[in-house]
């Protein structure tokens, strides 16, 4: 491992770390002789930290860590780091349905401080020129002949509210740092996924409570997610590399098939919040406190601070044109943008329409000498499908990507 003001050449600069490149790490640190250096501009590791509710749970097996699926000797599995804290017994006697996401971030920071991540290196250009890729911080410059890029999706904003972001307007990423006091106050959730269900839930079970909750989406019904064993063969090796292989409208068909495999929302969730419900109808005193208008778009946005309007076109019958908010919190999603750094490298790299052509490798087609590539962690779902977002894939991604870097099958995939 490497210093990030060596100007050696290394074998890969990772830039980003999150899950995908902390898994790419883990599975790195024990491999005689390659030289790594992994950049992430944040000052410390969090995991979504403005949606790290203390009741959120894990959509996936805990098994789905950094490393387990691939090596599951390794010590930066979860389950290491369970006896790493005197845990094991008490968290199988806990009977826990899912692990909680708290636990899950408590791993994923202590399997960081384990590994020699540099914090606090903001990357604020990518070039490749005299045969290798030059990474450049505040800090220096580092070069490299592998790329990778793992800096994860960003969060979507619908256009209609791009003019309002402020205190009271503000994207689920931002939920708990943003959220101000919300006691008496009417509150508007839009994205009917697990996120929007995450904020409906915590913000109906508190205890100083929103005077009323409005919960819009435009899927026809607030759907669980599709936990079949079916379902779950999407999420495996085979099955992605089949769909890489397969023409682009038929992956953007199954995508579409396939949403409620990733984007659903957890049934206890569905099941927490209509008991909610039913409590403020029937035994609260607080009939329609909670209201909810799946099949409903919004199609304008408009108002101050306390004071925001939302125009409504819903398919069903009693859906009201305007709906009033002091709070509005979009819960709407992510996707992915190419970080603004590789902009001298942006016309170098090869499209199919407006996405990224992505090889069997997770390495971008682009115009550089073949010895040196790209690789793209979590940015991917169009050309590998509904499980590249997701946890399921991350340590078979990072081994088939380090197999590619080291040019030989150090890790089975």
């Amino acid at each position: 491992m490497n210093d990030h003001t060596d100007t050696h050449i290394l074998d890969y600069v990772a830039v980003g770390v999150g899950p995908a490149n902390m898994s790419l790490a883990a599975l790195a640190h024990p491999i005689d002789g390659l030289r790594t250096l992994h950049l992430e501009r944040r000052e410390s590791f969090s995991w979504h930290p403005g949606l790290l509710l203390p009741e959120a749970t894990l959509q996936v097996s805990p098994l789905k860590d950094l490393v387990t699926l691939v090596d599951p000797t390794s010590p930066f599995s979860f389950l290491s780091f369970l006896a790493a804290h005197g845990r094991l017994y008490r968290f199988l006697a806990a009977q826990f349905p899912a692990v909680l996401r708290a636990e899950f971030n408590q791993y994923l920071q202590w399997v960081a401080g384990r590994l020699p991540v540099v914090f606090g290196a903001e990357v604020r250009e990518v070039d490749f020129h005299s045969g290798a890729f030059r990474v450049r911080t505040a800090h220096g410059e580092s070069a490299a002949r592998h790329l990778v890029l793992g800096t994860g999706p960003t969060p979507n904003v619908p256009v209609q509210f791009r003019e309002h972001p402020g205190k009271t307007v503000f994207h689920s990423g931002e939920f708990l740092p943003r959220l101000p006091d919300v006691t008496g106050l009417r509150v508007a959730v839009v994205g009917g996924g697990q996120s929007g269900a995450e904020v409906v839930r915590h913000l109906a079970a508190a205890p100083a409570a929103p005077a009323t909750i409005t919960w819009i989406s435009r899927r026809p019904s607030f759907q669980p997610m599709d936990d079949s064993p079916f379902a779950n063969d999407l999420y495996t090796p085979d099955y992605v590399r089949r769909f890489h292989a397969l023409p682009d409208d038929e992956k953007a068909r199954l995508l579409e098939l396939q949403t409620l495999t990733s984007d659903g929302v957890d049934l206890p969730i569905l099941r927490d919040i209509h008991q909610l419900s039913y409590r403020a109808d029937f035994l609260d005193g607080t009939p329609g406190r909670l209201r909810f208008l799946p099949d409903t778009d919004v199609t304008a946005f408009d108002g101050t601070d306390g004071e925001w309007k939302l125009t409504l076109d819903g398919r069903g019958g009693d859906t009201p044109a305007v709906v009033g908010a002091d709070i509005v919190v979009l819960c709407t999603g992510y996707g992915y943008r190419i970080p603004d750094f590789m902009a001298p490298l942006l016309t170098r790299l090869h499209r199919t329409g407006q996405l990224l052509d992505v090889q069997e490798d997770f390495s971008v087609a682009w115009d550089g000498p073949d010895g040196h590539r790209i690789y793209l962690q979590n940015g991917a779902r169009h050309a590998w499908g509904v499980a590249d977002p997701n946890l399921s894939l991350l340590a078979w991604r990072s081994a088939v990507i380090l197999n590619s870097i080291l040019g030989e099958t150090r890790y089975p995939v």
